[in-house]
């Protein structure tokens, strides 16, 4: 009994040494470790895959269709903010802020392009039908008539298409 319990003190004054010269065993255990990690994740990732509000979702896939071959011009600028304040129902101050924040989060567009399922999957389930209906027009609008579309705006036009094809019947506008 003497020669276990000898065992057990010699490594807890190893265990002790160790924390005091840094090494934290603590960070072997598992459930600690997801904890981490997924606080990581919550807070270290992309704040665009976070949006849930649906008018926010659209403003920046609107953005993104016109920023799809390249920046966006003065005339695509114009004819967003024009949509903003009119669809939304936005003063010109509310819609150039709103320009400016979508713009900022989707930087240069390709997160936004290659992941468009993943981009909806938080805000998807507040789309209603005529919500989705009115932002797949509007992503239309925005990324410019069907002859001189951009390849890139057109995929992601369809992407959008499968995603929210929802089975909601509510009828609410923005």
């Amino acid at each position: 009994m003497h020669i276990i319990l000898g065992i057990l003190v010699t490594i807890l004054v190893w265990l002790n040494r160790l924390a005091e010269a840094g090494i934290d065993l603590g960070g072997l255990n598992p459930f600690l470790w997801k904890r981490r990690r997924m606080w990581r994740q919550k807070y270290d990732g992309n704040p665009i895959f976070k949006i849930d509000n649906a008018m926010d979702a659209t403003a920046i896939l609107m953005v993104a269709a016109a920023k799809s071959d390249g920046d966006m011009t003065k005339e695509d600028k114009s004819q967003i903010l024009n949509l903003f304040e009119i669809e939304f129902d936005l003063t010109k101050k509310d819609a150039a802020g709103h320009l400016i924040s979508s713009v900022h989060l989707l930087g240069e567009g390709s997160d936004v392009r290659n992941n468009v399922e993943k981009f909806l999957s938080s805000s998807k389930a507040n789309f209603t039908e005529t919500q989705a209906k009115s932002a797949l027009s509007l992503i239309q609008r925005a990324s410019g008539d069907e002859a001189s579309r951009h390849m890139n705006a057109q995929e992601l036009l369809n992407n959008v298409e499968k995603v929210l094809q929802l089975p909601q019947s509510t009828d609410q506008t923005w």
